[in-house]
């Protein structure tokens, strides 16, 4: 056998070698924003799926975002997978807790709006011109928990509307200081004039 054939012998078992361990090699998992999508629009169909007609309490959605900082000081970062999807606790009514970072305004975990997560979203302003984001920081700071209003999308629509949300101060057991909110979409001036909105 000559020096060129043991080259191209050697060549062709090379590629032979790498072929097979590629056919072999398990798939590669989806991308992290395919990941991302999916589960937003499963916790966005959940979400609509368990709206009704009536007023969500506004007490109902205080004990959520109670129940979720307890969690989140409880076992840290890590729980905000339990925010999302059609098995979450956290998704209820026809609404959803999110949560963003006190210190510098990234969103950890929106369920629906996922593009916003790792982003910064102190600047964001709604229609309005409303910089809400950064209100609900000042009501956190300055209080520790709060009501904010603004306009936002209401789930499975792109209709904007009135919304008021309550957010409340946090610290995880990973040390991280973080915003947790959760809103009404549907309420009357009746259950407004109660809360002290900023």
């Amino acid at each position: 056998m000559t020096t060129k054939n043991v080259r191209t012998l050697a060549v062709l078992a090379t590629m032979l070698l790498a072929a097979t361990a590629l056919a072999q090699a398990p798939a590669a998992p989806a991308p992290a924003c395919a990941q991302d999508q999916a589960l937003a629009a499963e916790s966005e169909a959940y979400c609509n799926s368990t709206a009704t007609d009536k007023m969500t309490d506004p007490a109902a959605v205080m004990a959520n975002v109670d129940k979720a900082c307890a969690l989140l000081e409880k076992e840290g970062t890590p729980a905000l997978a339990q925010f999302q999807g059609k098995s979450s606790p956290f998704i209820f009514e026809g609404t959803y807790i999110w949560v963003h970072s006190l210190s510098d305004g990234t969103m950890l975990m929106h369920p629906i709006k996922y593009k916003l997560n790792g982003q910064n979203v102190i600047g964001m302003k709604d229609t309005s011109g409303k910089r809400f984001f950064a209100t609900m920081n000042k009501v956190v700071r300055e209080n520790g928990a709060g009501w904010v209003e603004y306009m936002w999308p209401m789930p499975g629509t792109d209709q904007i509307i009135h919304k008021v949300s309550y957010v409340k101060g946090c610290k995880t057991a990973d040390g991280h200081e973080l915003v947790v909110g959760c809103g009404l979409y549907k309420f009357g001036p009746e259950v407004t004039s109660t809360l002290a909105i900023q």
